[in-house]
């Protein structure tokens, strides 16, 4: 008999007084938990197969079932978790490298939570955004050096109707509704999404305003039409949840519609190589931005998107220096459809300390206005997009948070394609679970919410325009932090006055 030290992640207890039989949990679950056994007429759970996406206790018509978090209950060792030893049962029995989906989940300072907003009293009157005009627009792209009055001839800008984009999640990652989903809601909402380095389906080629097309070290899917479909252009060099490593797209996920879309033979992996074979230095990076400017007639912002990891300010200079229109900077909390456990956990800094080190970088050398700055890894709800923009920030993407307004429960398994609530997922009959007009609704639903309470909060500090916001700095307080940690963001302590 086989040695087996794993156990279950989850418990799922069903009221037997409930249970009705109808059979939902069974026909719903793409894990193989749920059997119905015909003799016994009774519905039996296998508790070991759980990812605790919470889709059949959601849809449980009687609410007869509850996922629970089972922890082992191992002897206390706080050199040795429950974790590390669950680990290594694992890889003793595998022999192979453990995937996670989604971003960090490890307790490290979530420094959002430790910086707190001004609001205006007496000598300084906050604004009431229902009575009074409030400007979240926001523009991407490079500025002049200087604004002649007779003449303004601006570089190419994307024009933003709220600070927010959605970030890059690609087709094959996500399923095409979830695709879908995304660029009716980003389109509607007049902001932009981005297409990740899949490909953009043809289907989606009536979204081209509002899209944003990324060149990945794999090149899956570009060419001169692809580039033309496109508002912006985003060099991928780095990922927040996998800095220095590459991506893979299993063979199995690459259907005939992706095979299409990202232009590889159909059934084969798509492998993205760790770097890009033709960028070994800023002036190489600097030929293939300029490539892309000259193949589009320099009519679309042309951008690079980078992992924040310890060199990340002289990092971004050089990106600036090389052309780039804007910097897209992705913490180490980024979201990820499938990556190594080690990586995801162990490897990159928090958005919050890398944007304020690049925003200070670009300032202090003169170049800040030839960039804009986006940032991403993390950001969970509009309190996060307005302080990223009060350190430094011209914008935000969303990735995880966009998933979980469509659905998702962050069960962390998108590399099994199984995904029960339709988006991380190839698999057609699960896939029919998100309707895309549902998903669009729900994703500008959380579009105007966020832009509302943004609004909200500018007034509160008594401005009617977020233009002023970006990095004024002193409108954060940090509490709960060393000296070293507001040296870096850039902030006082708070109780210290202006």
């Amino acid at each position: 008999m086989a040695l087996k030290l794993n156990q279950s992640e989850f418990e799922i207890q069903r009221d037997s007084q409930k249970c009705i039989t109808c059979e939902v949990c069974v026909g719903q679950c793409s894990n193989d938990v749920h059997e119905y056994d015909a003799d016994d007429g009774v519905v039996y759970s296998d508790s070991m197969n759980c990812v605790g996406c919470h889709r059949c206790e959601t849809l449980c018509p009687t609410g007869a079932i509850k996922i629970k978090k089972r922890d082992a209950e191992f002897k206390e060792n706080y050199n040795w978790s429950a974790d590390h030893l669950k680990n290594i049962y694992r890889q003793a029995d595998s022999g192979g490298v453990i995937l996670t989906g989604m971003g960090s989940d490890k307790p490290h300072t979530v420094y959002w939570d430790h910086i707190l907003f001004n609001a205006a009293q007496v000598t300084n009157p906050s604004i009431d955004p229902l009575r009074e005009p409030m400007e979240i627009k926001t523009f991407i792209g490079r500025k002049p050096d200087k604004i002649e009055i007779e003449k303004i001839n601006l570089p190419p800008q994307l024009e933003l109707s709220t600070p927010i984009m959605f970030s890059a999640m690609s087709y094959g990652s996500i399923s095409f509704n979830a695709c879908k989903s995304l660029a009716g809601a980003a389109s509607a909402f007049g902001t932009f999404y981005n297409t990740g380095e899949g490909g953009l389906h043809r289907d989606l080629y009536k979204f081209a305003s509002n899209t944003i097309v990324q060149v990945a070290s794999g090149r899956f899917g570009v060419d001169k039409e692809y580039l033309s479909k496109a508002a912006a252009i985003e060099i991928k060099i780095g990922q927040g949840a996998k800095p220095g490593i590459g991506g893979h797209l299993p063979g199995e996920k690459v259907t005939g519609d992706i095979s299409r879309t990202r232009m590889i033979p159909e059934g084969t992996d798509a492998i993205s190589p760790a770097p890009h074979h033709d960028i070994y230095s800023i002036e190489d990076l600097s030929q293939l931005i300029y490539a892309l400017k000259e193949a589009t007639d320099y009519e679309k912002p042309v951008g690079v998107k980078v992992s924040a990891v310890h060199n990340i300010a002289p990092i971004a200079s050089g990106i600036v220096r090389a052309g780039a229109d804007f910097v897209s900077i992705d913490g180490f909390r980024g979201g990820t459809g499938a990556a190594p456990q080690v990586i995801r956990d162990n490897v990159g800094i928090p958005i919050e300390l890398a944007l304020t080190s690049v925003d200070m970088r670009l300032r202090e050398e003169g170049i800040r206005h030839k960039a804009s700055i986006i940032v991403g890894g993390s950001i969970r709800s509009s309190s996060d997009v307005i302080k990223a923009i009060a350190l430094g920030a011209d914008a935000v993407y969303i990735g995880t948070a966009a998933l979980i307004a469509m659905g998702c429960h962050l069960c962390q398994k998108c590399y099994t394609g199984k995904c029960n609530w339709g988006i991380a997922t190839q698999d057609p009959y699960l896939t029919k679970r998100l309707n895309p007009e549902i998903g669009t609704r729900r994703l500008i639903g959380l579009l105007r919410a966020w832009s509302l309470e943004i609004k909200e909060m500018l007034g509160g500090v008594g401005i009617n325009a977020i233009e002023s916001l970006r990095a004024n700095r002193e409108h954060l307080r940090g509490v709960n932090l060393s000296e070293k940690e507001l040296a870096i963001l850039g902030i006082k302590h708070a109780g210290e006055a202006w």
